[in-house]
């Protein structure tokens, strides 16, 4: 039971469960004042977001009043073991379906986000997230960063939070977590 593998694997069931019992307390009430308030200090920024799927905490609303100020933009998974791509999206975008479930825009232009809005399954308090395990946000992150600067802000439900996550070398760390309860700035 050493093996990493497993462990991340029991790390995900136990955040998934934790998830679901937060999305069913909030009773599909809108979580955003926190994300939107930090959003606020970043507008005109090409803004990379997500379309909640599950029991995920929704950006959508927030996202929403950001595209009223600059480029908004959701992930596209363009294959196995590759960063992903961002395709512009506004609230009248129609979408459709993705892989692995997630909505996407039909159409739109290609955005190179410097703000990111980061779906997760757990955090930590020191910026550490443990994701579904395809490294997506990783391989993502870490190329971003070798380009410029960028925010990664983790979005979750306050009770996703994990003291002991089994991280890698290779797991891109948040620059900000926001949750329904505040916002946690790791290394403080």
């Amino acid at each position: 039971m050493n093996d990493l593998a497993t462990i991340k694997a029991a790390a995900r069931a136990a955040a998934f469960a934790r998830r679901k019992a937060a999305f069913a307390a909030a009773g599909g009430r809108p979580a955003t004042g926190p994300l939107a308030a930090v959003l606020s200090g970043h507008r005109g920024r090409p803004l990379a977001g997500y379309m909640a799927m599950r029991t995920e905490i929704d950006p959508g609303p927030a996202m929403a009043e950001a595209a009223g100020h600059g480029a908004v933009c959701v992930p596209v998974i363009m294959g196995k073991d590759q960063p992903l791509q961002f395709r512009e999206w506004t609230p009248a975008a129609r979408m459709i379906d993705g892989p692995f479930g997630a909505k996407v825009p039909e159409t739109g232009g290609w955005v190179v986000p410097e703000v990111l809005i980061v779906p997760l399954v757990a955090f930590d308090r020191r910026g550490g997230r443990l994701g579904y395990g395809g490294g997506f946000y990783d391989r993502t992150l870490e190329g971003l960063r070798a380009a410029g600067p960028v925010l990664a802000i983790g979005f979750a439900w306050a009770a996703q939070e994990d003291e002991a996550l089994p991280l890698e070398p290779v797991d891109q760390p948040l620059d900000l977590i926001v949750t329904e309860a505040g916002v946690i700035t790791p290394g403080r």
